[in-house]
C-alpha cells in the first residue's frame, strides 16, 4: 500500500488533484487516477494533475481525465497548478510551464489564503469551422459550440451533449460539447459537457475560450482586442483574445482557483 499527498483545487467548480511528482516517485496506473477521481471510492475530482520538472520552463503539467486517461490541455487545469506552483513556492506572480501542447505562460492577478485570479495563457492560434448546427475549434482541446435561443439553465447538457460528443463527424476521439446564449453584449452564459468526464462539469476552461472565440465570430466583429465575459455554473471568466482576419490570437483565460483541502490518502 502507498500513501500519496495531495491537494484539491478547484477553477470555478471544475476540480482537480494536484500531487508534487518533481522525484519522480509518483507513478499512477490508469486505474489509480480513475480511483482518486471517484467521487464515492476516492477523492473525487474532474480529473488529475502531476506537477514534474522541466528543462524547459518551471514545471511541466501532466493532466490525466477523471477516467484515467492522459488528455489533451485543460484550461481550468492549467490555472489551478499554476496556484499549486505558487502554494509550493515554485513560482511568484508569474510563470511559465510545459503542458501536452507546448509552453504556457501564466500570471497570479489576485491571490489571498492560496486562492486568486489567475491568468493563463492559451498560446494557441484559433480557427473556427462551421460544423453540424453549429461551430467547431480547437482551444487546446476540441470543442463544439452551438448557441440555444432556450433558457440554457434548464437546457438537458448532459444527454445532448452526450449525443453529440460521440457523433460520426468527430470520429474517432470525439470531442467536448457547449451551448451558450447570450447575456448582454461581449457577455454569456456557457455550459459544457466533458469528454473523459463523460458528464457536465461545472465549468470547463478550454470551452470557456471556445464559446467565447465562436460567440465573437457569430456576430461578425471587426479585427480589433476583445473581452468576452463569460458566466458558468462554476463561476465567472474573462477571455482576452485578438481578432485578425478571422483568426483569433494572443487568448488569455481568466478567472478563479481555490485551494478546497490538503491531504494525504492511501492507494491499495
Amino acid at each position: 500500500m502507498k500513501t500519496l499527498h495531495f491537494c484539491k483545487y478547484h477553477g470555478a467548480g471544475n476540480d482537480f488533484v494536484l500531487i508534487d511528482n518533481r522525484d519522480n516517485k509518483n507513478s499512477l496506473s490508469n486505474e489509480e487516477v480513475a480511483l482518486l477521481c471517484h467521487r464515492r471510492l476516492g477523492i473525487g475530482a474532474d480529473g488529475l494533475m502531476l506537477l514534474e520538472k522541466s528543462n524547459n520552463s518551471d514545471f511541466e503539467m501532466v493532466y490525466y481525465n477523471s477516467d484515467g486517461r492522459k488528455a489533451s490541455m485543460c484550461g481550468n487545469g492549467g490555472r489551478c497548478i499554476v496556484a499549486f506552483a505558487k502554494h509550493l513556492n515554485i513560482i511568484d506572480k508569474q510563470t511559465s510551464f510545459e503542458a501536452y501542447d507546448g509552453i504556457h505562460s501564466a500570471e497570479i492577478i489576485e491571490w489571498y489564503n492560496n486562492c486568486g485570479i489567475i491568468k493563463l495563457g492559451m498560446d494557441i492560434s484559433a480557427n473556427i469551422e462551421p460544423c453540424l448546427k453549429g461551430w467547431k475549434v480547437d482551444t487546446g482541446s476540441p470543442h463544439y459550440v452551438e448557441f440555444i435561443d432556450d433558457d440554457i439553465t434548464k437546457y438537458d447538457v448532459v444527454n445532448n451533449g452526450r449525443r453529440l460528443r460521440y457523433n460520426n463527424v468527430f470520429h474517432p476521439h470525439g470531442t467536448n460539447v457547449d451551448f451558450i446564449s447570450q447575456i448582454n453584449d461581449n457577455e454569456i452564459f456557457a455550459t459544457t459537457y466533458e469528454r473523459g468526464v463523460e458528464d457536465e462539469t461545472l465549468s470547463c476552461g478550454t470551452g470557456v475560450t471556445a464559446s467565447a472565440l465562436i460567440y465573437n465570430q457569430m456576430k461578425n466583429t471587426p479585427d480589433g482586442n476583445y473581452e468576452i465575459k463569460v458566466h458558468t455554473k462554476g463561476g465567472l471568466f474573462s477571455v482576452y483574445f485578438k481578432k485578425t482576419n478571422e483568426n483569433y490570437t494572443d487568448i488569455y483565460l481568466q478567472g478563479p482557483v481555490t485551494l478546497v483541502f490538503e491531504g494525504d490518502i492511501a492507494l491499495p
